[in-house]
């Protein structure tokens, strides 16, 4: 069974093309074209998807003023572009695919409103959050079909990225983030010698003064970004899908790195300078300098592993990761 003006048999969803004409010698127009793409879902398609977003505009809300307002996940607003431009680089391949559409979307959507619900009694943001891209695959399965779905796989999980973790969840990383990036920098600083420089927990006493290492300088920010960026780099210019595995894992240790660099460079500047080294513009210019700097160390990193694989027979040496092949 399925809606209104669509058909059980699988059928590609197939609209004219660019170079194609109306029997009136006319190019179809953008407006014909977007009808063409909905017509088949029917009105109780649209009508069904109408409800979803009003159920679902106060988390879309609260989600986008946490974007917003926490600069944590500022990048928040970068992802579902990014997500969009995924679909529309396959864009050709999508229109291929036979559509089935399937009643187990609505199973989908139904566990994924009553995460919602839960979500709602308990007041956590987390779970109405993951409800909402609950839905969305739902959607896709019932208009769609599992293959659709499953063509638009990474797209719809790098969309895990613009929301923010649980607070219980952030709350364990947080701590164990500025132990590691003050243990970090104190090591660097004690090699360096430039000065006496002792730790207690995630507190660097200086000289002149105590530096403390407090969340907002734990890297969670830089570490939650550069993932995001390592699995949308990875997904467009490399093949190899372990590879693209390993390229995410390792921005973990090069985001903490890099946040231990900073944290070394802000000690040693906050007692040679003062203490407004250590705030204001420095300390945010400092942080979008250290980002730049692991973005080019895991470029380099990449670099590196494609050199070595070409050395060492794994790939042809005319291979280039190439982002105008992503779409083919």
């Amino acid at each position: 069974m399925a809606l209104a003006g669509t058909k059980t048999t699988g059928t590609a969803l197939t609209q004219p093309g660019e170079d194609e004409v109306l029997p009136g010698g006319k190019p179809p127009s953008k407006i014909l074209n977007f009808w063409l793409t909905v017509k088949p879902f029917g009105w109780q398609g649209l009508l069904l998807v109408a409800v979803l977003a009003v159920l679902y505009s106060s988390v879309i809300r609260l989600l986008v003023y946490q974007w917003y307002n926490d600069a944590d996940y500022s990048h928040g607003f970068l992802v579902p572009l990014l997500s969009a431009y995924l679909i529309w680089q396959r864009k050709d391949k999508l229109r291929q695919i036979r559509r089935r559409p399937s009643w187990w979307g609505l199973v989908v959507i139904a566990i994924s409103l009553g995460l919602l619900f839960l979500g709602s009694l308990g007041a956590e943001l987390s779970l109405a959050r993951l409800s909402l891209l609950g839905t969305l695959c739902g959607l896709i399965v019932y208009f769609t079909g599992g293959a659709m779905l499953r063509a638009m796989a990474f797209p719809m999980a790098f969309l895990l990225f613009a929301i923010p973790i649980p607070v219980v969840v952030y709350n364990e990383i947080v701590f164990p983030l500025q132990f590691i990036a003050s243990k970090f920098a104190t090591r660097v600083l004690e090699m360096l010698n430039l000065f006496p420089v002792l730790r207690e927990g995630n507190v660097l006493i200086l000289p002149h003064m105590r530096l403390e290492v407090v969340e907002a300088c734990s890297g969670i920010r830089s570490l939650m970004s550069l993932l995001a960026l390592a699995a949308g780099y990875g997904y467009l210019v490399e093949k190899s899908v372990p590879v693209r595995w390993f390229l995410i894992a390792a921005m973990v240790p090069l985001a903490i790195v890099s946040n231990g660099m900073r944290i070394m460079i802000t000690a040693v500047m906050a007692n040679y300078i003062g203490p407004q080294a250590a705030e204001g513009f420095m300390h945010e210019f400092s942080g979008w300098v250290i980002f730049v700097v692991a973005t080019i160390m895991f470029l380099a990193l990449h670099s590196l592993i494609t050199f070595s694989r070409k050395k060492l027979g794994w790939i042809p040496g005319d291979r280039q990761p190439a982002l105008s092949k992503v779409g083919e």
